[in-house]
């Protein structure tokens, strides 16, 4: 398969975890990359955040893994997805994980995975996800974590906090931290995630985000779904849509799908318009569009979207 049709194929849970405390993995077969070092599988970017950390510290930020495994004794449809997704992803989504914890363990102090660690909930998927981050796992979930089988469920994904209900109890219990919102403080910088996988906040939510700001400490605002800017949107439309063609304008593109949530939602919408005048927020990490992209969010903050890890994508990014 070549790059263009593995890309097209593709159109068909967060974390932050110090690399100390990462499982060792064993090697992967050299015969796969015969006359290449370990790390020039990983196609990495490298960012710096002057944040006024209280001590300098790297993070490797990857997301959309999209790991696809179910057990056999689990249902017909999982099987099929197994099967079906595999061939979606390229069947290699384990391998770009277990390659990408290896290197953080020697290059960076912590890692945070973006979501859609999963593709769609199955026991052999949510047993990866405890192999590979264990109880330390700290972060936030993608639209994927929260989809029992795909397309193939029913009723049929509706994109809403009811949809989400139906099993935020499971996930709850199988994520080791709040998976609506939850924050941790490192060297002085306060990471806060949040539940935002189809692109919109509860007033819950944002009323939690307030009292993090309160702490008085510079935020990394950590999630699934972009909150796009025209330029994001631009890129990532590019991406899903138009793939192979080149630029022929940069007419701004209408919004659809989540953009376009975040545009009519008002608490979202009132939300983001509060972000972008808050002084302590610096940083947004986010994923979901695999594709790699980053933009000025606000007068403090930029906002930093990483590439697909089944894609063996990541980022570095140093806090001082």
């Amino acid at each position: 398969m070549n790059r263009r049709d593995f890309i097209k194929s593709a159109f068909a849970g967060g974390a932050l975890i110090a690399t100390a405390k990462l499982p060792s993995f064993g090697e992967d077969d050299p015969s796969l990359f015969p006359q290449r070092g370990k790390c020039e599988r990983l196609a990495l970017a490298y960012s710096i955040v002057r944040i006024g950390a209280t001590k300098p510290f790297s993070v490797l930020h990857i997301s959309d893994t999209h790991l696809c495994e179910a057990y056999p004794d689990e249902s017909e449809k999982k099987q099929q997805l197994k099967d079906i997704r595999r061939k979606t992803f390229g069947g290699r989504q384990e391998e770009a994980l277990r390659d990408s914890l290896s290197w953080a363990k020697s290059n960076v102090d912590y890692v945070i995975h973006t979501g859609d660690l999963i593709d769609w909930q199955s026991r052999a998927n949510f047993d990866l996800v405890k192999k590979y981050f264990g109880d330390a796992m700290f972060g936030s979930l993608g639209n994927h974590e929260f989809s029992p089988d795909m397309w193939l469920s029913d009723p049929k994904d509706t994109n809403d906090e009811p949809w989400k209900d139906r099993t935020r109890a499971q996930l709850a219990a199988t994520y080791p931290f709040d998976i609506s919102l939850h924050s941790q403080v490192v060297n002085g910088v306060n990471f806060v995630t949040i539940d935002d996988v189809y692109g919109t906040v509860t007033a819950g939510q944002v009323e939690r985000f307030r009292a993090e700001v309160k702490k008085g400490l510079p935020i990394v605002l950590c999630m699934h779904v972009p909150f796009f800017t025209d330029d994001i949107w631009l890129s990532t439309t590019k991406f899903w849509a138009r793939f192979g063609k080149k630029f022929e304008d940069a007419t701004p593109i209408p919004p659809v799908k989540d953009y376009l949530r975040q545009k009519e939602d008002p608490v979202t919408r009132d939300f983001i318009a509060y972000l972008k005048t808050e002084p302590l927020l610096k940083a947004i990490l986010a994923g979901h569009e695999h594709v790699m992209v980053q933009d000025r969010f606000s007068p403090t903050a930029e906002e930093f979207v990483v590439g697909a890890n089944f894609m063996f994508c990541g980022r570095e990014v140093l806090f001082i």
